[in-house]
C-alpha cells in the first residue's frame, strides 16, 4: 500500500535528542527551543517566536492574547480544521462562517466585510494548501474596523506572498509541526507575535500565567502568578527533534516541489480538461510550498467511486474538511446561510500522496491508475 502520508526522517533527529538529554534540562526552553526560536526569527524575520505543543495551543494562546469575550464574533473559513475554531469557541466567541472560493478552497475574502457587526472582534484566515489568502486585502478590512488578524498558517511553513512569508502578516499567527506537514515534530506548533503589544504577555500566558521567563532572564527576582495561562511549551525533546527538521528545510522543500511538479505536469491540459477535474489554483500573489496536491472532482459519487478505485490499487488517497457550520456540534449556532463552496470542497476533494519518499515509480503508478479510473467511466 502507498500511504497517503509517511514522515520523514533526516538521521539527526535521535541524535539531537540525546544531546537535549545528555544537557539536563529537557522541559521547556531548552537549548534546542532556543536554536528553534532562532531559526524562525532569522529565516522569516519574524518579531518573536514561541514553541508550542500544538498548533492548537498557539491558537488557543492567540484568542487569550486579544482578549476574547463570551459573544465576540470571530469569521473564518467554514472550509478548515475544527482546531480553528475550536481555539475561539473556547473563550465564548461566536464563529461566524465565512464560505471558500470558488477556484480555491481558502477563505472568499470578498464575503469577510459583509459578515462584520459590532460584535466582531478577529479574522482568522487560513493558508488552505499553504497557499496564501489575499492578506493585503484582508489586513485592509481589519484596519478599516480595528479587527485582529490571526493567521492560521498550519499548512503555510515556507510559503509566501508577494515575497512576503506567511505567518508575518496578522497580528498574530499560529504554525502546525504535526506529522503530515512539511516539517515535523510529530506533535508541535508554533505562535508568531507580530504586534509588540503582546509578546510579554504571550510569554506569560505561555507559563502558566507566570512571569517565569522573564526571571530566567534575570529581570525580576522571583516570579509568580500574573495573569490567566496554561502550560504551552513543548518538552525540548520534541524541539530537538523539530530542529532536525528545521536544518534540512530546504532539501525537503526542493524534494517536496519535485513531487508536486511530477503530477501537476502529468495532470495539467488534461485531467481538468479532459474530465472536468479541477485542479490546485495558485495566485500569482503566492508560491507553493507543496504541501499537498488535491483533485477537486465532479460530485460526492465520482470521489468515492476514486478513492475506492485507487484503493484497490494500494494507494491511499484521503478526502479532507467537513464544513464546521455543517458539524454535529456547531450546526444549531450557525446562521443558515448557504456555504455553497465549502460544502462542495467537503463533498469532492481528494488529497493525493505527497511525502520525502514518495519514489517516481510509485507517483507514476498513482498518476496511471488515476487516468486509467477516469478512462474507465
Amino acid at each position: 500500500m502507498i500511504p497517503f502520508n509517511k514522515p520523514y526522517f533526516t538521521g539527526l533527529e535521535t541524535t539531537y535528542i540525546k544531546e537535549a538529554v545528555s544537557s539536563g534540562k529537557i522541559s521547556g526552553d531548552g537549548i534546542f527551543s532556543k536554536k528553534c526560536h532562532n531559526f524562525f526569527e532569522q529565516k522569516f524575520q519574524f518579531s518573536k517566536v514561541l514553541l508550542t505543543t500544538s498548533c492548537t495551543d498557539a491558537l488557543e494562546m492567540a484568542a487569550i492574547l486579544i482578549d476574547l469575550k463570551p459573544g465576540d464574533e470571530v469569521i473564518m473559513p467554514s472550509y478548515t480544521f475544527v482546531s480553528t475554531a475550536n481555539a475561539f469557541v473556547l473563550r465564548g466567541a461566536k464563529i461566524i462562517f465565512a464560505d471558500s472560493h470558488e477556484d480555491h478552497p481558502g477563505i472568499d475574502e470578498s464575503k469577510i466585510e459583509s459578515l462584520i457587526t459590532e460584535k466582531t472582534k478577529a479574522i482568522v484566515p487560513v493558508h488552505y494548501a499553504g497557499v496564501a489568502c489575499d492578506m493585503d486585502f484582508i489586513m485592509s478590512v481589519a484596519t478599516k474596523y480595528n479587527l485582529f488578524v490571526i493567521e492560521d498558517a498550519a499548512q503555510a511553513i515556507d510559503s509566501y506572498y508577494k515575497g512576503k512569508p506567511l505567518g508575518s502578516f496578522g497580528h498574530l499567527a499560529a504554525f502546525s509541526f504535526h506529522e503530515t506537514k512539511n516539517i515535523i515534530s510529530g506533535e508541535g506548533g508554533l505562535l508568531v507575535v507580530n504586534d509588540e503589544r503582546f509578546m510579554k504577555r504571550a510569554e506569560i500566558i505561555r507559563e502558566k500565567g507566570t512571569n517565569r521567563s522573564a526571571f530566567f532572564r534575570g529581570e525580576v527576582d522571583k516570579y509568580g502568578w500574573v495573569d490567566v495561562g496554561s502550560s504551552f511549551l513543548p518538552s525540548d525533546i520534541i524541539a530537538a527533534f523539530l530542529y532536525a527538521q528545521l536544518e534540512n528545510l530546504d532539501t525537503i522543500q526542493t524534494r517536496r516541489k519535485e513531487i508536486w511538479k511530477r503530477y501537476d505536469d502529468a495532470f495539467r491540459g488534461h485531467l481538468d480538461v479532459k474530465f472536468g477535474v479541477r485542479l490546485p489554483y495558485l495566485p500569482d500573489s503566492a508560491t507553493n510550498n507543496a504541501h499537498m496536491y488535491y483533485l477537486v472532482v465532479q460530485n460526492a459519487k465520482e470521489r468515492k467511486a476514486l478513492l475506492a478505485y485507487l484503493k484497490k490499487e494500494n494507494i491511499l488517497s484521503v478526502f479532507h474538511y467537513l464544513s464546521l457550520h455543517k458539524s454535529k456540534y456547531y450546526e444549531p449556532f450557525h446562521d443558515n446561510r448557504n456555504l455553497v463552496q465549502s460544502d462542495h470542497y467537503s463533498n469532492c476533494l481528494i488529497r493525493l500522496p505527497l511525502y520525502y519518499e514518495l519514489t517516481e515509480n510509485e507517483q507514476k503508478h498513482i498518476v496511471d491508475t488515476i487516468f486509467a479510473f477516469y478512462k474507465g467511466i
